[in-house]
């Protein structure tokens, strides 16, 4: 028998989930930037009564692979509500960008074999950075460029795909972070002998992830203390991929990341 009830109060609650997210995407404003003949889609959360002869804290964000394509949106679907609430708008003012990956490509070059779970990863050393990734760091010379921005408070933030994101734009701008967030990313640890000692990190997995395995975090997070950093590190026992829920919940994150700032 249908339990009807149920039903109609997972429904309800399925279209709250579905407005919340529609009206946290609101503050952002779709943009995109242009560099030479290509343009890099993305939103940015301005703070609230922004006032252009103050400073603010900039935060990159990366999504992963599931939120890539054109419609300027789906980037916003992991990590735009954490950074839209009241409470963050209120207590962490800040400019807020999140740019959208095209299909078929990445943030960080990398050469993905998904013939099998985990997938297998490989990060070529000295190669050159994706197109996307290009964009991405031709958008934050700009943005630093801006006299409203606390050229001290830049940080960076991604999940999966973005993870991997996030550990490759450390490595290839290792001076511009005060401070980064990696959750279920990936990496080669090598390149973290130009970030590990300058950057402070707070990394996250789940230890049951099936898509990018945990090993990938340990990995990194072991070539960050080999440099000489001294990384956070979180491992979730029950946590599949989506361990961002997770790591989102967390209550200091925010605080942990604008606390840093560039020596």
């Amino acid at each position: 028998m249908i339990n009807f009830k149920k039903h109609k109060l997972l429904l309800l609650l399925v279209c709250y989930a579905g407005l919340s997210f529609g009206q946290d995407n609101k503050y952002f404003d779709s943009k995109f930037f242009v560099n030479e003949s290509d343009t890099l889609n993305y939103r940015i959360l301005m703070p609230k009564h922004f006032d252009a002869s103050k400073q603010y804290p900039v935060v990159l964000f990366l999504h992963g692979a599931g939120e890539r394509g054109n419609d300027n949106v789906a980037q916003l679907t992991h990590g735009g509500a954490l950074f839209a609430s009241k409470k963050s708008r209120r207590h962490f003012q800040s400019i807020v960008i999140f740019p959208q990956c095209p299909k078929n490509d990445y943030w960080a070059n990398v050469q993905i074999d998904r013939s099998s779970k985990p997938i297998k990863i490989d990060f070529p050393l000295n190669s050159e950075p994706t197109k996307p990734m290009a964009l991405v760091l031709k958008l934050m010379e700009d943005m630093v460029a801006k006299p409203y921005v606390n050229k001290n408070k830049i940080y960076v933030a991604g999940l999966s795909m973005g993870g991997m994101g996030t550990f490759e734009i450390l490595h290839r701008k290792p001076e511009l972070f005060a401070a980064a967030i990696a959750i279920c990313g990936a990496g080669n640890p090598e390149t973290a002998k130009a970030y590990a000692k300058s950057t402070p990190l707070w990394v996250f997995h789940g230890a049951q992830d099936k898509v990018v395995d945990a090993q990938q975090s340990v990995k990194m997070v072991s070539g960050i203390l080999k440099y000489g950093g001294n990384p956070n590190f979180i491992l979730y026992a029950k946590d599949n991929h989506n361990s961002w829920d997770t790591a989102f919940a967390e209550p200091e994150l925010l605080t942990w990341l604008f606390s840093n700032t560039k020596k």
